[in-house]
């Protein structure tokens, strides 16, 4: 017998409109922070220039929306209570939407669930209020208010306590609301939004506030998100501006070595709506696959722009969702527009890691910096004291004196031209077989060499696999490989892409494969290590990574053969080529991984360091 059904049939009947509401309310209004982004979004389409929302308890006893748009005439409160009414559009077109909201749904529902306050004055007429409580209306009435509308909302869910049982605690709650505020304040930067914790009553605290940003598109969104985002993202972000086949792609996307632990500063908008898409979010893993290992997650605010008769923004009642008419061409914009600005960003590194190298070895300071005597010594005292730490320095003691006299600096001939004025500098030593110290104008450049050479082969490496194939060298005598049969079939089932590679292989019986050919740009390689390395890729990937992903990573790994290894001294003249092919090679600022392949340091950050203040 069926559980679900009666075991005696009832009559089919329409459910009251207070039902409904209600049933309409758990798709709309799923928690606090879901009526905030329903009533902020009324108050940007009614052309608010200031947005002020008080919060009480995490939303729970009080949500309070203040804005300064045009108002609602007393004649038409009651309609903007009633389900499936709006004014944003006529019913003729459901994809023309050139606003937040559109279903008419928000207030009927919160009227439906809570008790609902709505006051407002539209220009022309009187101030007038409205409440509504568990989905009983009352008459309108006469209210003061000088312009615009406040929504409050008290006891969300009194009228279906079980929902209640559904929240977190208030400081969670609360976390959400500043969320969802700050993806609309990114979506609007000439509206200023205020977000005040008023718990307890009074006043109460402001948790977040965003002044209006003026400007051009660029400036006013740069100033915004450093706003809401933080000034460290902006400085560590490239612009990003592309547009294919009518559809656009504009905002900021932060370098590589500027990356996250998880995906919580990742931003998107689609026309100016705050969407959490999968089509965006695997088009945005896939541009930084080739930069990021997959426990790290880039951070970006991206604006995608269309005719709006090009997505169906009416998927999801909650309207976070969107389906593109052409989710390709969207995919592939992202992917190519984001590459395309990390590349030109070249060797850059985001200035946090600096940041955290001189915050790691930064000495403690229990008592206030010493101030130092000659911080700036002169050039006749520099070459003095160069010469006191010679050898031989008593040899010279007779013509030592300690007065100092200023001497004109002379330069230093052609073949010594210093090289300090290159982005990377000058190499000036190696330590522990690994770093390279380099000298700059104004400062030092610290190089990891085995995942700087890393990225270096891996460009090469992709773009010579671009134009005709990794250039392959045979091997004198082939190299045979035992493994499993298991594992020889993974790799004699991809044998074509890894020929284009410069890795030729052939099956030799019994689970064994023979080398012939390597890739020439890795020299002599360890063949063995090299096809395990592929493997280990392989069970990495799975089988979802579309193919060019999985030929990228499998390069990624053979990179990583024909680096320089750590362990390696080098030469000057090394080192500084080095350096120069650097420079000359986009995204040389990480390695495969996303990790650092430098560090710069200022001669001013250094001079703290030795509190020469």
């Amino acid at each position: 017998m069926n559980s679900h059904a009666p075991n005696i049939r009832a009559s089919i009947q329409p459910l009251e409109e207070s039902a409904i509401n209600r049933i309409a309310a758990g798709e709309v209004v799923e928690r606090p922070a879901s009526a905030v982004k329903e009533l902020v979004e009324n108050a940007v389409d009614a052309g608010a220039t200031r947005v002020d929302v008080a919060i009480a308890d995490g939303g729970k006893t009080l949500i309070r929306v203040t804005d300064d748009g045009c108002g609602i005439p007393p004649e038409e409160l009651p309609l903007a209570i009633a389900r499936h009414a709006t004014s944003k559009i006529d019913g003729s077109d459901l994809l023309n939407i050139h606003s937040f909201g559109f279903r008419g749904e928000a207030l009927a529902s919160l009227g439906a669930v809570g008790r609902l306050t709505l006051t407002s004055r539209a220009e022309g007429h009187d101030a007038a209020e409205l409440s509504v409580t568990g989905g009983k209306v009352d008459p309108v009435k006469p209210a003061a208010l000088s312009r615009g509308t406040v929504v409050t909302l008290r006891n969300l869910f009194f009228a279906t306590p079980a929902r209640l049982k559904f929240l977190r605690s208030d400081r969670a709650e609360m976390q959400s609301i500043s969320d969802v505020i700050k993806r609309l304040a990114m979506a609007e930067p000439s509206v200023s939004f205020t977000l005040r914790d008023v718990s307890g009553g009074g006043e109460g605290r402001v948790t977040f506030r965003a002044d209006a940003v003026t400007g051009d598109l660029f400036d006013a969104l740069r100033g915004r998100l450093s706003q809401v985002m933080g000034r460290e993202f902006t400085d560590n972000a490239v612009p990003i501006d592309a547009e294919r086949e009518g559809i656009r792609l504009t905002g900021l996307a932060g370098l590589p070595t500027y990356s996250r632990g998880a995906a919580v500063a990742q931003f998107l908008f689609v026309n100016g709506r705050p969407v959490r898409d999968k089509l965006l979010i695997g088009a945005l893993r896939g541009a930084y696959a080739d930069f990021l290992s997959r426990d790290r997650h880039p951070a970006v605010a991206l604006f995608v722009d269309c005719d709006p008769q090009k997505v169906d923004v009416n998927v999801h009642p909650a309207k976070s969702e969107v389906r593109f008419r052409d989710p390709g061409l969207v995919r592939g914009l992202i992917v190519s527009a984001l590459r395309h600005a990390l590349a030109e960003a070249g060797h850059r590194a985001s200035t946090t890691v600096a940041g955290a190298t001189l915050g790691a070895m930064r000495p403690e300071q229990p008592h206030p910096p010493r101030v130092y005597q000659m911080d700036r010594p002169s050039f006749a005292a520099r070459q003095t004291a160069y010469k006191a730490q010679a050898p031989g320095f008593a040899d010279m003691q007779s013509s030592y004196s300690g007065r100092v006299v200023e001497v004109e600096e002379r330069a230093p001939a052609a073949e010594e031209a210093p090289r300090e004025n290159l982005p990377l500098g000058a190499a000036r030593g190696q330590v522990h077989e690994n770093y390279i110290i380099a000298q700059t104008e104004d400062g030092i450049v610290i190089v990891d060499q085995h995942a700087a050479h890393e990225r270096l082969v891996y460009e090469k490496l992709k773009t010579q696999m671009a134009q005709n194939g990794v250039s392959a060298q045979a091997l004198l005598i082939p190299d045979v490989i035992e493994m499993s049969e298991s594992d020889s079939a993974r790799l004699l089932e991809i044998a074509d892409d890894l020929t284009r590679m410069g890795l030729t292989i052939e099956p030799f019986g019994n689970g064994a494969v023979v080398v012939r050919e390597t890739p020439a740009i890795l020299g002599e390689v360890n063949a063995d290590a090299l096809l395990r390395d592929i493997l280990d890729e392989l069970d990495d990937q799975g089988e979802a990574r579309a193919v060019q992903d999985r030929i990228e990573a499998i390069l990624s790994r053979v990179a990583c053969h024909g680096s320089i290894r750590s362990g390696r001294q080098m030469r000057a003249e090394e080192m500084n080529a080095l350096l120069r092919e650097m420079e000359s090679t986009p995204y040389s600022g990480q390695c495969n991984h996303g990790r650092p392949t430098y560090v710069e340091l200022k001669l001013s950050d250094i001079e703290r360091l030795f509190g020469r203040t």
